[in-house]
């Protein structure tokens, strides 16, 4: 039986790099490492709370093609339940083909493909029922998710003592104040970043953010800040961690794993700051090797980066 089901965006990555410079047209560019494995929110976040050592269980919509079959062999290599899975053959599985440049931010080619069927009808109410915690990643970029329904299965989960997370990819010019209003109330730990919050919000000031959230109802509201940290925001107090340093190959994933280092904070009964420092400790170093969770640790790796590295978190009434 799993602790944690993950629910939401699936892809096949494609990593290429890193690499001093992209190629000149016509120019062929050796590289050392291209590396296949799995990614999307949910796919990520799984991966790392079964590195973890939890139980997890992943649900959500693959095609019926070879990358399917290689995406679900990479995420039970890694311990991650694929029974709740669904294979369509209306969209081939969505993939990613990610460029990595020294000192430069990502590229992304992507196609997204099977996620386009995923709907709330996919999630089984008796598998859920079951679960401590149940996590939506990528919320607002699942076309087929009707918020009614997510509203009706969010409902569900307090009624079964089930934790909510979600977090969100808002697409651009996309009016999210109004969808994410109503659903608020019924999550227990909404993590956007400050590009997402601001969207949500009108607000840049990630203060101000949380106050606006606070204000649509949000129990807690936890958001990221890139290499400035993160801030949260329970019952009227706000808390701010900064970033843990390390030498970064890749970021990508790494606000996926500060998600997941929450989840681990939650079922370990953390108090606010113990979550804080684990999750951003879990996320920064997933940017240690290239890919979405090859930089992951262990609960013993996690706790020792910690207990080397403290980090002050600063608390005050919001």
């Amino acid at each position: 039986m799993a602790d944690v089901g993950c629910a939401g965006i699936l892809v096949a990555d494609m990593f290429c790099g890193p690499m001093q410079d992209l190629p000149r047209e016509g120019q062929l560019l050796a590289i050392d490492a291209i590396e296949p494995g799995a990614g999307g929110c949910s796919a990520n976040v799984a991966i790392g709370l079964a590195k973890q050592g939890f139980a997890v269980d992943l649900v959500g919509c693959v095609g019926t093609d070879s990358s399917a079959q290689s995406l679900l062999r990479s995420l039970e290599d890694d311990h991650v339940g694929c029974e709740h899975v669904a294979a369509t053959d209306l969209y081939p599985t969505s993939k990613t083909v990610i460029l990595v440049v020294e000192g430069q931010d990502r590229r992304y080619i992507h196609m997204f493909g099977s996620n386009k069927a995923f709907t709330i009808g996919h999630i089984d109410r008796d598998w859920v029922a079951d679960l401590k915690l149940f996590y939506l990643g990528g919320l607002l970029a699942l076309p087929a998710i009707d918020m009614d329904e997510l509203r009706e299965l969010l409902e569900f989960c307090r009624q079964q003592q089930v934790v909510t997370v979600v977090d969100v990819v808002v697409p651009q010019d996309f009016q999210v104040a109004e969808v994410m209003k109503p659903l608020l109330p019924e999550i227990d730990y909404f993590l956007p970043n400050d590009d997402e919050a601001a969207q949500i919000t009108g607000q840049t000031d990630p203060l101000q953010q949380l106050r606006e959230l606070s204000g649509y109802g949000a129990n807690t509201a936890i958001i990221t800040l890139g290499e400035k940290g993160a801030v949260a925001v329970r019952d009227g107090k706000c808390w701010q961690i900064g970033a843990y340093s390390v030498d970064c190959v890749d970021p990508s994933g790494s606000g996926d794993a500060f998600t997941g280092g929450i989840i681990a904070g939650v079922l370990r009964g953390l108090d606010m700051p113990g979550m804080l420092r684990y999750a951003s400790a879990f996320g920064a170093c997933a940017t240690r090797a290239l890919g979405t969770t090859g930089g992951l640790l262990s609960v013993a790796g996690t706790e020792a980066f910690i207990a080397e590295h403290p980090m002050e978190i600063d608390s005050r009434p919001l």
